[in-house]
């Protein structure tokens, strides 16, 4: 008896010690920390409004909307809300056959914002953890013309739901988005596109002023940006963070050692040639440096596992100090990154 005893004693133990061993690290408690937001809907207050009488709605509109009309028109190409032409310009895109038909759409995809709204408090709780002094945005939505995403500004968040309409949406390749970028442009995007967007805006890379402008800058750059998405929503899983598949997911974790390696063999990571830097970072449906199994920003991941490494090596640095460090070198050496 007092054996069986000891045995489930240890069983118990083993339980225990694994479970601690998956606990997320970057998970934090912020049930204390309350967070509201009301999320205006542009496109319904645009397409409901009878043509006719939208001229006359504008200064509700401005009243109502503030900056983020100022935001919405520039990228709709309706120029300065103050000009009298702009009630004119805004009746020509609420009339457009096509721009009703994606707003149609757009309330079939999301006839509530309830998951984005739960998503986004989530968020900006964590924010505010991190960041006590920071205010929350107002957070808009809207349709662009499938011009924008995320539309950042001054106290502002707002979001394009033409833009993640589902990778099936059949405007996408009329508009010839390619398959591996239409696949990101789905309701479960929306929430850590806004997170990442609004990190992307608040420490943005032309303002932050590194040391200079090469691969590994814009490899720590990127994976700030990604440390800082995914602490703000630990629970995301890194296919969504990353916007990788699966198997490009298994890719990476798989082959980290060797792109690093073949970055540092082959002197990329000093490199400021633009299309090297594009080529490692941008948009595409593979790392034309590495095989066609990895995928496209494979160096941002990279990058984020560098930055990862050096908070983990630095624990007393804070999230915000990450963020606002410029010193590329430096965070490469304490990270004493050495993937294996």
């Amino acid at each position: 008896m007092k054996i069986r005893y000891i045995i489930i004693l240890l069983l118990s133990i083993a339980i225990l010690n694994s479970i601690s061993c998956k606990r997320n690290p970057y998970r934090i408690r912020t049930s204390s920390i309350k967070v509201n937001i009301e999320i205006k809907r542009l496109e319904k207050d645009l397409f409901i409004t009878d043509p006719d009488e939208l001229a006359s709605k504008v200064p509700e509109l401005k009243a109502k909307y503030r900056r983020f009309l100022q935001l919405f028109s520039y990228v709709i190409n309706t120029g300065d809300i103050s000009d009298s032409t702009f009630s004119d310009y805004l009746e020509r895109f609420c009339t457009d056959k096509q721009n009703n038909e994606v707003y149609q759409m757009t309330l079939k995809v999301f006839p509530d914002l309830n998951e984005i709204k739960k998503g986004l408090e989530d968020g900006f709780s964590h924010y505010l953890y991190y960041f006590p002094d920071s205010i929350v945005p107002g957070v808009f939505t809207c349709i662009t013309g499938f011009n924008n995403s995320i539309i950042t500004g001054d106290s502002v968040l707002g979001i394009g739901l033409d833009r993640y309409l589902g990778a099936d949406c059949p405007y996408y390749p009329q508009l010839e988005i390619y398959s591996y970028i239409a696949a990101r442009m789905t309701p479960q995007y929306v929430v850590p596109d806004c997170m990442y967007g609004w990190g992307a805006s608040e420490w943005d890379f032309s303002s932050m002023k590194y040391g200079a402008d090469n691969v590994l800058a814009e490899m720590i750059h990127q994976g700030k940006l990604r440390y800082f998405e995914k602490s703000m929503l630990p629970e995301t899983p890194d296919e969504i963070i990353f916007g990788f598949t699966a198997s490009q997911m298994k890719f990476c974790r798989n082959n980290e050692a060797q792109m690093w390696q073949y970055l540092v063999e082959n002197n990329l990571i000093f490199k400021t040639d633009q299309f090297i830097i594009r080529k490692l970072l941008g948009e595409a449906p593979f790392s034309t440096y590495f095989t066609n199994e990895s995928p496209g920003r494979a160096a941002a991941w990279i990058g984020f596992r560098i930055v990862e490494s050096y908070m983990k090596k630095n624990p007393g640095t804070k999230l915000k100090e990450l963020m606002d460090k410029t010193d590329i070198q430096e965070i490469l050496e304490k990270a004493r990154y050495n993937p294996q």
